[in-house]
């Protein structure tokens, strides 16, 4: 008996434990949603090994060719090294000196979509953002850019990111792996490097939250006004701008007779149709139903 009831407390603490990683709550409040005036990010990491936990690093000026050591927030892994920024800014806790905030909740999504050779883990990539972004639009455009450069190494997450006037919410996952020599250097490279992510601008007098669930279901694609793509980022600061997303659409067909792919799409078949969306795809079209207006984002889940 003594025996059994070990098993199950220890079954129990592993259990418990799995599910601090998957235990954090974010809300998200707007300026006209709050009775000052001001944006408000909430952050809670429910995890014991994170009580008390205050980071800070300091501003500076870094000369050209600096690089900065990577290391995984949740293990300490070394993962690589990113060239630093000419100047980083002064972060305390999830906020910098110009009021830039960042939370996360983690919702980790299909593991195939992880990309091991990625240097960015969401630890580091949340902390170095903060070093560098003046604003929550800017701090959308490092995230991207980072990724791109250096790749994603963790699971799917939801970011909060805020300044002063707005609120953003930012859902990002990798696109996994996959090896090919480059034909300059002949080196092996991950040609899926980056990250598929769409950013919305959370409407003022609004709040909104999540916990370990992506959130954005659909949003309008782009039109060079209110919805722009990664393509031209560097429209992002328009104030117009309430919704950003990676450039790189394909197109989807589901026949009985199967599926046809324009590009960029990887299908895991299962006995339930279940398509995993490397890429987002600016049109799905059923049985030649097509659906146009909006984007579903990263997963569909049908029955045939």
């Amino acid at each position: 008996m003594k025996k059994l009831l070990f098993s199950w407390l220890i079954a129990g603490m592993a259990f418990l434990t799995l599910n601090q990683a998957m235990a954090c709550t974010n809300y998200l409040v707007t300026k006209g949603a709050s009775t000052d005036g001001s944006t408000m990010i909430t952050y809670a990491a429910d995890s014991h090994v994170l009580y008390g936990e205050l980071y800070h690093w300091p501003a500076g000026e870094h000369p050209e060719g600096t690089m900065m050591d990577i290391y995984e927030w949740d293990t300490g892994k070394y993962l690589g090294q990113i060239a630093q920024a000419a100047r980083t800014y002064n972060v305390v806790g999830n906020m910098n000196e110009h009021q830039v905030a960042i939370g996360e909740t983690t919702y980790g999504g299909r593991p195939e979509l992880q990309d091991s050779t990625g240097i960015m883990d969401y630890g580091s990539l949340i902390y170095t953002t903060l070093q560098r972004a003046t604003s929550a639009r800017d701090a959308i455009r490092i995230i991207h850019e980072l990724t791109s450069e250096y790749g994603y190494y963790s699971s799917g997450e939801s970011f909060s990111i805020a300044d002063k006037d707005e609120v953003w919410i930012m859902e990002l996952i990798g696109k996994g792996v996959n090896m090919q020599k480059d034909k300059k250097t002949g080196q092996m490279l991950n040609v899926n490097k980056g990250l598929l992510w769409v950013a919305l601008r959370i409407p003022d007098g609004y709040v909104s939250g999540h916990a370990n669930q992506a959130r954005i279901m659909t949003f309008p694609l782009e039109n060079g006004k209110q919805s722009i793509t990664s393509k031209d980022i560097d429209k992002i600061m328009n104030a117009d701008v309430e919704v950003v997303y990676v450039k790189t659409l394909s197109l989807l067909h589901v026949t009985k007779g199967g599926m046809k792919a324009k590009t960029n799409i990887s299908v895991f078949p299962t006995p339930m149709l279940r398509l995993i969306l490397v890429e987002p795809v600016s049109a799905i079209c059923v049985f030649g139903q097509c659906s146009t207006g909006f984007l579903k984002v990263w997963t569909i889940i049908g029955n045939m």
